[in-house]
């Protein structure tokens, strides 16, 4: 079975317990149930002889794997005795014993960086052998398979994990016999990973030039031409109270209609997704205080604002939204998709932090809101500069698609590669 366009591997289905559900077909014998001690050896080793200096210090980090602490954390280790800290050598496996929401149990990782020190938190494994030390990396990287294992050998307490090494090493995970197989599945996934930091490095790039490019756009340092390449008018200043409209129907026919909040990345998203399954009428709210969201219509959420809380229906209609919510639509001298931009744009940010107002909490209500002065182009020049805009933002949204497909399939890969 050919399982993606993108990596020119064949792999094939097995059905045995002993196996995975997918196998490279070279590879015949059946993976094997090892305890972690057949293959792992602990040690701790002090830096009493001073091989590693205070710069040397390494840091495990659940994204990166083993880093500098020092390039990753920017400490200056002013106060670390560094003579106490552990030896750490290229290719040990380490478990660390912090606590973070994906890895509640701790996280194995595989030092692939370089010698250096570890804390004393840190416990560390010569890998023997005949086991390729970057396919456990390869086998605990899936988080569910790294909980379910180590759960089970584990305490937690507030913020660090109480762990007994050889207690760890008794549990049993199933292994390929050959070192070679293990190696080309590590191999395999490796391939994943580099295609997973390139597609991130170029939607952070791209993302990057767009917010410079915006910021250009609205600073007027970058200006358009007409059609006949001469310049569009200047831009004028304009109050957002005079290119908007508050608008906000009460729902007071108590129409069944569909019910959304607004998310800060996505703006209109059915309330069902946010409070999962449950809609305003389950849990007995009074829908008929709810506002009614026509086509082209904007909301936003007056104490959420500043952090991107604001969504445009487009071509939704007759929805309902909280009434809480503040709404608006433009005028006809505006053209949406460039006041969507506009709406993204740092110069929007700054000016929404100069309207807030409160204590706690900080709120922008349409009074304020329309107290913002935008320099607004001529409408023939806010549609270029809409859709040059859209399609960096298109560009974007398929450099994302990609990097969600990768992942996706790379989890889908994680379940079946490996023996249970």
């Amino acid at each position: 079975m050919q399982c993606t366009k993108h990596f020119d591997t064949f792999l094939i289905m097995r059905n045995t317990s002993a196996k995975p559900v997918l196998r490279f077909p070279e590879f015949k014998e059946d993976w094997k149930e090892y305890k972690l001690s057949q293959f792992l050896t602990r040690y701790s080793e002090n830096n009493k002889d001073e091989e590693f200096s205070i710069d040397e210090i390494l840091s495990l980090s659940s994204h990166y794997g083993i880093v500098s602490r020092k390039e990753l954390l920017e400490d200056t280790y002013s106060n670390v005795n560094h003579l106490s800290c552990k030896k750490t050598r290229l290719n040990d496996l380490v478990y660390g014993k912090s606590i973070s929401a994906s890895y509640p149990y701790g996280l194995f990782k595989v030092n692939d960086y370089k010698d250096g020190l570890l804390s004393t938190l840190y416990y560390t494994f010569k890998v023997k052998e005949f086991v390729f030390p970057k396919f456990l990396d390869c086998y605990f990287c899936h988080l569910n398979r790294a909980n379910n294992f180590l759960k089970k050998y584990v305490l937690v307490g507030d913020r660090y994990i109480t762990a007994d090494a050889d207690y760890l090493l008794s549990g049993k995970i199933y292994l390929p016999t050959q070192k070679e197989e293990q190696k080309k599945i590590t191999d395999f996934l490796i391939q994943f990973d580099n295609r997973i930091v390139q597609l991130k490095e170029k939607k952070e790039n791209l993302e990057l030039y767009k917010k410079g490019i915006t910021q250009k756009i609205f600073s007027q340092k970058l200006r358009f031409k007409d059609e006949n390449g001469k310049d569009f008018p200047e831009w004028k200043k304009f109050k957002l109270g005079d290119l908007t409209i508050k608008v906000g129907a009460k729902n007071k026919e108590n129409e069944q209609l569909p019910i959304y909040s607004i998310s800060n990345k996505k703006g209109f998203v059915p309330q069902s997704n946010q409070f999962a399954g449950l809609d305003s009428i389950e849990r007995g709210f009074d829908i008929s205080l709810y506002k009614i969201i026509e086509e082209r219509t904007y909301a936003y959420n007056p104490a959420r604002i500043n952090v991107g809380s604001i969504g445009y229906s487009g071509s939704l209609n007759r929805v309902l939204v909280s009434s809480l919510y503040v709404c608006f639509k433009t005028k006809k001298n505006v053209f949406d998709d460039f006041f969507n931009h506009y709406l993204d744009s740092s110069q929007f940010n700054k000016a929404v932090l100069k309207r807030t107002e409160g204590g706690v909490r900080q709120y922008l209500f349409y009074e304020n809101f329309s107290l913002i002065v935008l320099n607004l182009p001529s409408i023939k020049e806010q549609e270029k500069i809409a859709s040059f805009l859209n399609a960096i933002s298109q560009q974007i949204a398929l450099v994302n698609e990609q990097l969600e497909e990768t992942r996706t399939f790379k989890k889908v890969l994680l379940n079946k590669l490996f023996a249970s």
